[in-house]
């Protein structure tokens, strides 16, 4: 399909994601979700076409990272420049938030020329959703009152629920893989856990993988050693969605068993979800000694299960011995990055172009996202680029 065709088959009429930040999949709807996608391969197209999709001649994109991030930092960033954005980087230990400055001034003072918000906080069980709300509403009261000439969108891009710039890409990449979202109807899907030599990784990612995958007919199967369950309020979700999409979701402890006949496995680590309700207590506390001590007893309990690993073993278990491994990365790669990890190095290097490529969409989402954000009719304005026809870079 050419790209004109592509961009007619979008919806031209008004979605719910305009005006609106993108906190969670499980609040848009799957014309909202189907959107997000069109745009994103409209804008990948435009680029490899070597057409220029800029549509802000001025304005910033605020980068607050209140955890550490390669992929999503600089998705963010190839985001906000390719709509033509600059971007600004909130560091709290340099601003004015170090010596006490309130939520609702910080988010006030760092958006009089902002379009968007890009915030990952996903420290803190319970809060960093949360947090990202607390913006918004700041963020809606000046522009109420005036201060602020337009609303900043804000993106989530990791929390302590929710990872969907990333669950976004992986299902963008699973499209682009099987060929349409409807091929995804049937396909079985193994979340599992994967041992890793740290501790206190987020809930977020398997959480939104199964939140959003499930909403398209995937028989998942969420597998991990007994103790190390994720949120149960999103489990449960996630086994609604299943059900209302004619798909399934099973919750297993046998990483062998889970792997039987899968399309698509996606082995990665994650904390117990008490271990990061302890956690998460003992951070508010400053309390470091207490955080070693758990720390300590949460590795302990993961070397009992260094066995769940991912390798050429548990892919020959897999649909024709062939399913399509996934990963956010960077994976815990054994003998490479840790001595023992989430996966072996032969089952990583057969895949790991595969990983790039499914890293490499997360930009197109981001930017999708803000483009339905500030727009009310994305076909028309991607339409209009089409009609400008500017090089990206000039002949």
């Amino acid at each position: 399909m050419r790209l004109n065709e592509k961009i007619e088959k979008i919806a031209g009429t008004r979605s719910g994601l305009y005006g609106k930040d993108f906190l969670l999949t499980w609040e848009k709807s799957m014309t909202d979700l189907n959107l997000v996608l069109d745009i994103a391969e409209v804008l990948r197209e435009m680029r490899h076409a070597n057409i220029s999709p800029k549509l802000f001649d001025s304005g910033l994109a605020i980068s607050n990272f209140r955890d550490k991030s390669t992929r999503t930092r600089f998705s963010f960033a190839s985001a906000a420049n390719l709509l033509g954005l600059a971007v600004q980087d909130l560091d709290e230990e340099k601003s004015q938030i170090a010596h006490g400055e309130t939520v609702r001034e910080t988010a006030n003072m760092i958006s009089f020329m902002s379009d968007f918000i890009g915030i990952r906080d996903d420290i803190f069980l319970g809060e960093g959703n949360r947090y990202m709300r607390e913006v918004g509403a700041a963020l809606d009261e000046g522009f109420e009152q005036g201060v602020l000439p337009v609303r900043p969108g804000i993106v989530n891009l990791q929390c302590d629920m929710d990872h969907p710039t990333q669950a976004m890409a992986d299902l963008m990449h699973l499209v682009n893989h099987f060929g349409s979202p409807e091929s995804l109807r049937g396909k079985k899907l193994v979340m599992s856990w994967a041992y890793s030599p740290s501790y206190g990784k987020p809930l977020s990612v398997p959480q939104g993988i199964i939140a959003l995958m499930s909403r398209f007919g995937m028989e998942i199967e969420l597998a991990y050693p007994e103790g190390y369950n994720l949120i149960p309020e999103i489990v449960e979700l996630a086994r609604e969605n299943a059900a209302a999409a004619g798909g399934s979701l099973n919750v297993s402890h046998s990483m062998e068993e889970a792997m039987r006949d899968a399309d698509i496995v996606y082995p990665k680590s994650w904390a117990p979800y008490s271990i990061m309700q302890q956690r998460t207590e003992l951070l508010k506390k400053g309390d470091r000694a207490g955080l070693k001590d758990l720390e300590n007893v949460c590795l302990s309990k993961n070397a009992s299960f260094r066995h769940w690993e991912f390798n050429d073993e548990k892919l020959k278990l897999t649909k024709n011995s062939g399913a399509l491994y996934m990963h956010c990365l960077p994976a815990d790669i054994s003998g490479v990055s840790c001595e023992c990890g989430e996966v072996s190095a032969a089952a990583f290097e057969r895949y790991r172009i595969e990983t790039y490529r499914e890293a490499g969409y997360k930009p197109y989402i981001i930017a999708a996202m803000m483009l339905a954000n500030r727009f009310e009719n994305p076909r028309e304005v991607l339409g209009g680029i089409m009609k400008r026809n500017r090089l990206r870079v000039g002949e």
